[in-house]
């Protein structure tokens, strides 16, 4: 015998509907404080002698859709009861659908939000999934629950969908038509996000030509700082078919070159070691790799030398140009190295005859020494 039948036994309840319907709903409103009782105390108790920690965000994610999803059934079974009139036939069940898909659409954002969040703040600069990506794959998501939710309540309420659908096939054309240049703009952007060229930090050049931070990607364009604090964007669809340089990948460190030179006759492995001591001095220079020093060409008036050494960000690159540069310097004066620069010397030739000058000079560069 169910629980219905037992309840037509009593001849009060089988005469009045509404008191049998009121039964069940108080029926199910003790499952659901029993089942409350149950998640509360044991099992919550129980997801706490384990060592992970997901069964415990999902028993608080799903303890109150539960309940309030057997308290929604019991409405459903009650409203299911012969007989009930219209309209009440039409609204009342519907709605009583409606309130159990809402709760656990509600329910599901809430889990997919804590699991993106908590791979978010769990992301490093070596995962293969930025954080842009995973923020992006949030709201897709977060819309897909949303859409499929609306559909699904449009079934409940027996809404035909095939003119909703093929309304949205021509809307759908037409808006492919008036927006392609917004909609070639977003699927830059999700190239973007899936190939990673860059990310936020990053400094980047964009066709040899633009170099600045990323201080932005969006749907629609990125945005960078210059180095004169000016704000360029550019819309993603130029940027996913334009030549970038990343110059914080693979890893932030930058390497910056500084071009000097000596005079002829000077001991180069003196120079050397000299601009090497000057590069360790520096702190903002990274120890590893190391710095190192290469001759480059044997120019008209000088020894040309080149420093390479390494930096930690992009952004150091000109300060520590500028600081190594006065550093070379006055280590150079110290040690008496001449730095050299061309110079023109006049020669005036007197004629043997006459004992004057006359129109006539030879120029030369010579190198000072």
């Amino acid at each position: 015998m169910d629980f219905g039948n037992l309840l037509d036994s009593f001849q009060v309840v089988k005469e009045n509907i509404i008191f049998k319907r009121f039964i069940f709903i108080a029926a199910y409103l003790v499952l659901a404080k029993i089942t409350d009782l149950l998640i509360d105390k044991i099992l919550r108790k129980a997801a706490g002698w384990t060592k992970v920690t997901i069964d415990d965000h999902l028993i608080n994610f799903a303890h109150k859709p539960i309940c309030w999803t057997i308290f929604w059934l019991g409405v459903l079974h009650a409203l299911n009861l012969p007989p009930l009139t219209e309209p009440w036939q039409t609204i009342l069940p519907p709605f009583a659908k409606s309130m159990v898909l809402l709760i656990w659409t509600v329910a599901l954002i809430r889990v997919a939000n804590w699991a993106f969040q908590t791979r978010i703040n769990r992301s490093s600069l070596h995962d293969k999934i930025g954080k842009d990506v995973l923020l992006l794959l949030k709201n897709v998501t977060r819309v897909v629950f949303i859409v499929s939710a609306i559909l699904w309540l449009l079934t409940i309420w027996q809404i035909s969908l095939t003119p909703l659908f093929a309304s949205a096939g021509i809307a759908g054309i037409a808006i492919a038509l008036a927006a392609k240049d917004t909609l070639a703009n977003f699927f830059g952007g999700i190239s973007i996000f899936l190939d990673r060229t860059y990310k936020i930090g990053d400094y980047i050049i964009v066709d040899n030509v633009d170099r600045g931070e990323v201080v932005e990607i969006g749907i629609r364009s990125t945005r960078i700082k210059t180095r004169d604090d000016v704000m360029i964007t550019i819309p993603n669809s130029i940027m996913s078919n334009s030549k970038i340089v990343n110059e914080s990948a693979p890893v932030p460190r930058f390497r910056i070159r500084v071009p000097f030179g000596v005079a002829y006759g000077s001991d180069l492995q003196q120079v050397e070691d000299i601009v090497l001591e000057v590069a360790k001095a520096n702190a903002n220079v990274s120890i590893e790799p190391e710095a190192r020093v290469r001759l480059r060409s044997f120019a008209d008036s000088s020894v040309n030398f080149e420093l390479l050494c390494w930096v930690e960000q992009p952004a150091s690159k000109g300060l520590e140009t500028h600081n190594l540069l006065k550093a070379i310097y006055r280590a150079f004066s110290e040690k008496d190295i001449v730095i050299p620069f061309p110079q023109r010397d006049i020669h005036v030739i007197r004629s043997a005859d006459s004992g004057q000058s006359y129109d006539s000079a030879k120029l030369e560069e010579m190198t000072s020494s």
